[in-house]
């Protein structure tokens, strides 16, 4: 056997039918799409059309609901983590940041934080700053020696139309404390110019 003698089994390989190549070859003339009808057209895609009844996606009735703002932290087990303590991935001298869950290859990127599970077990004493854990890893943590910090959640970052109403706020607050101080202005001259008068009326009397 050499290398220019190995082939595909009969039949393994076949050529493309190509269509639209006269009568004769069984696909010439309308290529395979028979007469007219939307089919029959490019650029056709009818997926879930069942000739103009109600199709099956739009009968049956809706259940659950998808939350859009909904938070999927990133898992991390005890037993993943002793794992990357033996290969020496992370360094348990100082405290695991999930900057340092990262190097090691144990989450990605961790939008939504990351969580502490208590699948398998940690000999390790550690220090381990996560987002959120489960009162079982914190206990299999504790009794090893280690300690776990829960970081407090970042806050929400405003919209524009938040940022927006909040400015707007904050201006007519400014507006009414300077309406204010003008308003105390004025109600403190009209006090001295009242005294004043008064006063001018008893050196006439006098």
């Amino acid at each position: 056997m050499r290398l220019n003698e190995l082939a595909d089994r009969p039949g393994a390989r076949r050529a493309q039918r190509r269509i639209g190549r006269g009568i004769g070859s069984g696909k010439g003339k309308t290529a395979g799409r028979g007469h007219k009808g939307a089919k029959a057209r490019s650029g056709a895609a009818i997926n879930g059309f069942e000739g103009g009844q109600m199709p099956i996606y739009r009968r049956l009735p809706k259940r659950g609901f998808y939350n859009l703002f909904r938070k999927v932290p990133e898992i991390v087990n005890l037993g993943r983590l002793q794992q990357a303590i033996d290969a020496g991935k992370i360094d348990t001298s100082k405290a695991i940041s999930i900057d340092a869950l990262r190097t090691a290859g144990l989450i990605g990127r961790a939008k939504d934080g990351v969580r502490l599970l208590a699948k398998g077990d940690v000999k390790a004493k550690i220090n381990i700053e996560v987002s959120g854990a489960s009162k079982a890893a914190v206990e299999a943590v504790e009794k090893a020696g280690g300690s776990v910090t829960v970081l407090a959640p970042k806050p929400a970052k405003k919209t524009k139309e938040q940022s927006k109403k909040a400015k707007a706020g904050d201006n007519a607050n400014v507006e009414g404390k300077a309406a204010k101080t003008a308003k105390s202005e004025d109600t403190a001259d009209s006090e001295s110019d009242a005294d004043s008068d008064v006063n001018d009326g008893e050196e006439s009397e006098g």
